[in-house]
């Protein structure tokens, strides 16, 4: 009787060290397959959430400060543009003939 029991005693020993193993051999797998899995994602330069959504702010105002400039210079040169027509019909104006060009100074 004393035999089974040595003999079921030296299965457990040895199937608790083949589990043993196998958890580590697996623990050691997992972290193969994430590192290989980082790898492929830092050569396919992926970027992170955060980073992507700090980007994407960033380009939303400066389109809102783009677009608030065009406004602006729309306004600034249709104001120009305004300043300049009184000047262009006084230019208009037609010159005195027989003014001082004909004096004869030469």
């Amino acid at each position: 009787m004393q035999t089974q029991n040595r003999l079921l005693d030296d299965l457990a020993r040895v199937a608790g060290g083949a589990f043993g193993a196998l958890a580590g051999l697996r623990s050691e797998i997992e972290d193969m397959v994430k590192q290989r899995l980082e790898r492929l994602l830092a050569d396919l330069d992926h970027v992170p959430r955060e980073e992507f959504d700090a980007v994407r702010a960033m380009a939303e105002k400066a389109r809102m400060e783009q677009e608030a400039l065009e406004k602006r210079v729309a306004a600034l040169e249709a104001a120009l543009a305004d300043a300049q027509k009184p000047h262009t019909r006084a230019k208009a104006k037609p010159s005195r003939k027989g003014s001082d060009a004909d004096d004869g100074d030469c």
